[in-house]
């Protein structure tokens, strides 16, 4: 479940990928598909010198075996930040579940959901 992560001041990395991801949102508005999106906060990333992996292959281990099933993170920013980029109607369980997973097999703590579909860019804060 989406749990509040703390003040602004206890987490200054996933506030600067959230600010990113607004101006990306300013430029672009809603109605596009989620590569664009995605493509345009790479170059916001970077532009703002975020490090991060694009397309960050995870993988999942079952007793102590590493599966051949790989997952593709949209983003891993800062070594520990997992960003998912949506263009939906609507967040809903299958998505904050797909965040969960990915902060399972990764063992990070933070993650984000970053929908661009709606007039106002929608975040939700997920902490493992």
């Amino acid at each position: 479940m989406p749990v509040n992560m703390g003040s602004k001041n206890d987490d200054a990395q996933t506030y600067a990928i959230i600010g990113a991801a607004q101006a990306v949102h300013t430029e672009l508005g809603a109605g596009f598909l989620e590569a664009v999106y995605q493509e345009a906060l790479a170059i916001e990333l970077s532009n703002l010198e975020i490090p991060f992996v694009l397309r960050a292959e995870l993988t999942v281990s079952y007793k102590g075996c590493q599966l051949k099933n790989r997952y593709r993170a949209d983003f891993i920013c800062c070594n520990d930040i997992i960003i998912e980029i949506k263009a939906l109607s609507v967040i809903g369980g299958n998505e904050y579940a797909q965040l969960i997973n990915y902060l399972k097999a990764t063992n990070f703590i933070r993650g984000l959901i970053l929908n661009f579909a709606a007039q106002s860019l929608q975040v939700k804060r997920i902490a493992n």
